[in-house]
């Protein structure tokens, strides 16, 4: 099992990460959907190539072709959002926010998946990239759907951890 192989590959002083790991993979607020898409969208959002690799193998278990798609998606269409809007939030000249981003953003309305699912990987996401305005985009629709913050702390979480399994992949070599 992959998760397996990224637990082994965490040193001595990375223990909690690979408890943290451990933990997440077992989940269980989530659906396997939302849980492993979450991961999945993380990993791809980190550039890790092994981390990549290990979740890929461990998603195929668990997602269909259109969520492994989404996922991708919610990956790639936040690393251009998350820059964008996160220069709109901290620009000293606020006239940028009313401005149109003239950004082809189709996917996040049409996603493939449960529209839920595609904007709990979207708010993981933009966690990591640290884009608030993305961030309380995407927090908002969740509370609006119903979702608990126990399930929109855990997508968060994943993707904290996701983040810190990549630095010590990288760290490693």
């Amino acid at each position: 099992m992959s998760i397996d192989n990224l637990k082994s590959a965490m040193p001595d002083y990375a223990k909690d990460v690979k408890l943290n790991i451990s933990g997440l993979a077992n989940e269980e607020g989530l659906t396997d959907q939302q849980k492993w898409g979450c991961f999945y969208a993380c990993a791809i959002n980190t550039g890790n190539a092994r981390l990549i690799k290990e979740i890929e193998e461990e998603v195929l278990d668990y997602l269909s072709a259109e969520a492994v798609d989404a996922a991708k998606a919610a990956a790639a269409i936040m690393a251009m959002n998350n820059i964008y809007y996160r220069f709109t939030h901290m620009a000293t000249s606020k006239d940028y926010i009313n401005m149109p981003a003239k950004l082809r953003m189709n996917v996040i309305g049409n996603p493939g998946v449960d529209k839920i699912d595609f904007e709990l990987w979207s708010l993981a996401v933009s966690a990591q990239n640290g884009c608030g305005m993305c961030i309380d985009a995407h927090e908002a629709v969740l509370n609006k759907s119903g979702m608990s913050k126990d399930h929109i702390q855990a997508a968060v979480r994943i993707g904290a951890v996701m983040n810190s399994v990549a630095s010590v992949l990288n760290a490693e070599g």
